[in-house]
């Protein structure tokens, strides 16, 4: 497979299956979080909602194919990725196998226990424990804290924008909607609601089942192009057919745009780039380079590349290229060589995620569902309740994935129904138990895994030789 040795493929095929398992569980563990407003307000029989969930969840991730993978790239991004192709194969596999099983055993563990908690808080904490310990057993970069506290913010400020924004919602629909006074009311057993509240919330309902594919189906992609690139870097670390030429013809592009807004400061980041792909030019021509050289070299171009796109697009959004328009243009141009060259999914790996994602989110739901509907608050959810809550979680997933950021969706829509219910009859609505629970679960989830990971990897790097 790929060109690796009987025992080599092994191991891959094993970091390969953790990461469907740990997709497959986000799919039943956060499917709940999309279909408990439509059945618990009686919009959709189970069956219906989580077949029609999955395939939203299907969609949704292979969207991100059009759009683009910026939340894969951050999840890349945590890791030092040009430290960890150098490690052997028996350390690679301890570190991967770290970071999938104790996600994997934390997310079955909450969703035993109806615990609504976030998979990217899993996932994040999972792979900062194996950073750590790879720092403290090889040194270098380690974590990369500025990457981890950009999406650590993500996490951190969903939910509370959740929580106001459903307020807000609520708010307004009660002034506007005056005179359906039902949409306010619960729901009789047995009745289904009036058609166009149903459609309100098979829609919401839908967006959230979309936006969740498009956002957490990439976390899963960026697993797996973890493993692609620790394990075959010089397959997957650069697109198929990479064109080092035009690269540097690009690059001279832009330091010709540079040199002309006087950007002495970025033109020593271009350097830095031209070096890189003048190595892996002449490792490409040479007959003698060591294959731990080719890695190195190749590893580097995309390093540079990630940090000259990250640094070029901050200085484009921030309009700094005051001299000639035209020279921001002829940036922007040539960055999409950079992008595309580096910021490249096999189609294959998106297919498998997304059928991982969707097949779990048909399974298992239920824990969750129960929890959501009938426990946040002291009664069953309203219509306005539950449109509203998913009308903020599906908005606040979108805008996430546009800006690459991962987000949980357990935790927005969770704080969206808290929201909703406060809204109604104020904190006293809440069940306080509940509550306990899930914030304990959003507490402990990091450090949790964080030490988790970090203690498998460390023991696993023994044994796995």
């Amino acid at each position: 497979m790929f060109g690796l040795e009987t025992s080599l493929a092994v191991l891959f095929i094993l970091c390969v299956l953790t990461v469907c398992i740990f997709e497959f569980a986000n799919g039943f563990h956060d499917t709940a979080n999309a279909v408990a407003t439509v059945i618990y307000t009686g919009s959709l029989k189970p069956t219906y909602a989580v077949v029609w969930s999955g395939l939203l969840n299907f969609a949704g991730l292979m969207y991100s194919s059009v759009i683009g993978y910026k939340v894969a790239m951050g999840i890349i991004n945590l890791l030092p990725l040009s430290d960890m192709v150098m490690l052997t194969t028996g350390e690679s596999v301890s570190l991967v196998l770290g970071m999938m099983l104790s996600g994997i055993l934390w997310n079955l563990g909450t969703w035993y226990f109806g615990i609504p908690c976030s998979s990217s808080h899993t996932m994040i904490g999972s792979i900062l424990g194996v950073g750590i310990v790879f720092f403290y057993l090889h040194g270098g970069d380690g974590v990369n804290w500025s990457k981890a506290t950009e999406i650590g913010l993500s996490l951190l400020i969903s939910p509370l924008f959740g929580f106001s924004l459903t307020i807000l919602l609520m708010y307004i629909l009660r002034r506007v909607v005056k005179e359906r006074k039902n949409i306010f009311k619960e729901p009789e057993a047995g009745n289904r609601p009036p058609t166009w509240i149903r459609a309100i919330l098979i829609s919401t309902c839908s967006l959230v089942s979309f936006f969740h594919g498009s956002n957490d189906g990439q976390k899963g992609i960026g697993l797996m192009l973890i493993i692609l690139i620790t394990f075959m870097p010089l397959r997957f670390a650069l697109k198929e057919n990479f064109d080092v030429d035009q690269s540097l013809a690009s690059l001279t592009k832009i330091e010709a745009a540079l040199t002309k807004e006087y950007k002495a400061d970025l033109l020593i980041k271009t350097r830095e780039v031209r070096v890189a792909l003048e190595n892996f030019k002449a490792a490409k021509m040479s007959s003698t380079i060591s294959e731990k050289d080719n890695k190195l070299t190749t590893i580097n171009v995309r390093t540079q590349y990630s940090k000259i796109i990250k640094r070029l697009d901050a200085d484009l959004e921030n309009k700094s290229f005051t001299e000639n328009p035209e020279n921001a243009k002829i940036i922007k141009a040539e960055l999409e060589h950079f992008r595309t060259s580096t910021e490249t999914v096999p189609w294959w790996v998106t297919i498998m995620i997304a059928l991982c994602l969707g097949m779990g989110t048909m399974i298992g739901w239920k824990r969750i569902a129960v929890t959501i509907g009938e426990k946040i608050g002291k009664r069953h959810m309203t219509y306005a309740e539950g449109a509203t809550a998913e009308l903020t979680a599906a908005a606040t997933i979108g805008v996430s994935t546009a800006f690459g950021l991962p987000v949980s969706t357990t935790h927005v829509l969770s704080s969206g129904v808290a929201g909703a219910m406060t809204a109604s009859k104020g904190v006293k609505n809440l069940q306080p138990d509940t509550i306990k629970s899930i914030a304990i679960a959003w507490v402990l989830t990091l450090p949790v895994t964080i030490v988790l990971s970090g203690l498998i990897y460390y023991i696993l790097q023994f044994f796995i030789k």
